[in-house]
């Protein structure tokens, strides 16, 4: 359906961080989504919006610095792509002002402001919004976005490792300590210009980073605690690849019982049966390529006795930020729930 054919008024949105990668990705899916008309666009950092825009040709509202006043008047929703430690301090006014936020950044994730100081480092400024806020990981909390006003948008490295983890956790099939194993390409580190980011440091090499201490470990543990009471708990390290996009998780579970392959694929079948955007693979494993500029999550199970291996995968960009934002967005909003998001990856 085009946005012209739609009786419906279009919801206003705006992006806030539109220069950053996200924020990118973010405009290119909002610009073909039916029900949606972008009212307000906003750069928070030094990027010039000129350059960094500038393959979009004609913007739908001119850029400038953010400002949540000006924000309200503008849209109805805007998705706040900035930097962790700062969207915080925008939230509570927009939600006085009636605006529905749904935020990219790590804020409102962990649900325990000293968890989430000593992940981050600094005081939680609106404390008492972490419980109000919505976990946005649809195919686990979609029945709980419906018309609400703050989403947390998860994590990349989470989105993967706790889909493919869902189905054993809620089944009751899991026990032991999990073991996570992801891979993310260099957009996950954000627009920053950093040494460790530069082409000649990251071509041809994979290295391990955050280990044990990755921000990202937290609010794994807090979904895998909401899902499961027989699992001591995860460990969690990612890793670098010289790719652009993309993350692959390969997940390692201890059962409870002996379980063949076929038994916990037809599991994870019906699990995600009426999920739009997760392909239960029955055969090849799951690839970044596949996915690569989707809102899809591949995923594979593999047994042999008591141990599972379970992989999947999903673009950084897409699945794991922009485009589980506005997957929520449409689950907040009555929309359906594929509604602008179901471009198929390019090829090769």
């Amino acid at each position: 359906m085009k946005k012209s054919e739609s009786t419906e008024k279009p919801a206003s949105v705006g992006i806030a961080g539109v220069t950053g990668y996200a924020g990118q990705e973010l405009l290119k899916l909002l610009l073909a989504h039916p029900r949606v008309e972008v009212t307000y666009l906003a750069n928070s950092g030094k990027s010039d919006p000129t350059a960094a825009l500038r393959h979009f040709g004609t913007l739908p509202a001119k850029v400038v610095p953010f400002d949540p006043a000006d924000c309200a008047r503008a849209c109805d929703t805007v998705f706040l792509c900035l930097p962790h430690k700062v969207a915080m301090d925008s939230v509570p006014a927009l939600l006085q002002k009636g605006i529905r936020v749904l935020d990219l950044s790590a804020d409102f994730r962990l649900k325990d402001p000293k968890v989430y100081e000593e992940a981050y480092g600094v005081p939680h400024t609106a404390a008492t919004l972490l419980k109000k806020a919505v976990y946005g990981l649809p195919e686990l909390h979609g029945a709980e976005l419906k018309g609400e006003s703050l989403v947390a948008v998860p994590g990349c490295y989470p989105t993967g490792a706790l889909l493919a983890l869902a189905p054993l956790l809620k089944g009751g099939l899991a026990t032991g300590t999990v073991i996570i194993d992801s891979k993310s390409g260099v957009t996950g580190a954000g627009k920053e210009l950093r040494a460790d980011l530069m082409f000649s440091e990251v071509d041809e090499n994979v290295r391990a980073y955050g280990v044990f201490k990755h921000r990202h470990a937290p609010e794994i543990s807090q979904e895998i605690a909401l899902m499961s009471k027989d699992v001591d708990g995860s460990v969690f390290t990612p890793h670098l690849v010289p790719m652009n996009r993309g993350i692959l998780s390969t997940v390692y579970v201890t059962l409870k019982r002996n379980a063949p392959t076929e038994e916990l694929t037809a599991s994870f079948t019906m699990f995600y049966k009426s999920s739009p955007f997760v392909r239960v693979l029955d055969g090849p494993f799951p690839e970044t390529k596949a996915v690569r500029g989707t809102n899809f999550c591949d995923i594979a199970v593999s047994s042999r006795g008591k141990n599972a291996i379970v992989i999947s995968a999903i673009d950084n960009l897409v699945k794991g930020a922009a485009g589980q934002a506005v997957q929520a967005f449409n689950l907040v909003r009555g929309f359906p729930e594929t509604d602008g998001l179901l471009a198929p990856a390019g090829a090769p």
